[in-house]
């Protein structure tokens, strides 16, 4: 079994159960052509293992590459602040 160097904290952002026996841990750029085609996969494999995995998006903008990617995250996390990080995070992707 392997453990993160970074454990999972409560201000990640979390999807699933906290007990699920796998977590998914994504370090994502929002301006990422990799990251935006994972996306829909991520969204597959979540709904097919429902409550045995626990998904966790970290922020991993690549700044010199992806000029928009640390502002498309602040937006993510201001959404967040409201309690909409995970719809912000699908509009994101998605568009």
């Amino acid at each position: 079994m392997s453990t993160l160097k970074a454990p999972i904290r409560a201000d990640d952002h979390i999807k699933g159960p906290p007990e699920a026996p796998v977590t998914l841990v994504e370090y994502g750029d929002y301006e990422c052509a990799h990251c935006g085609a994972a996306h829909p996969v991520i969204k597959l494999v979540l709904r097919h293992f429902g409550y045995r995995l626990r998904f966790v998006y970290r922020h991993f903008p690549l700044t010199q590459i992806h000029p928009h990617a640390e502002a498309a995250a602040e937006t993510a996390e201001f959404a967040g602040a409201s309690g909409k990080f995970w719809g912000m995070h699908d509009a994101i992707y998605e568009n």
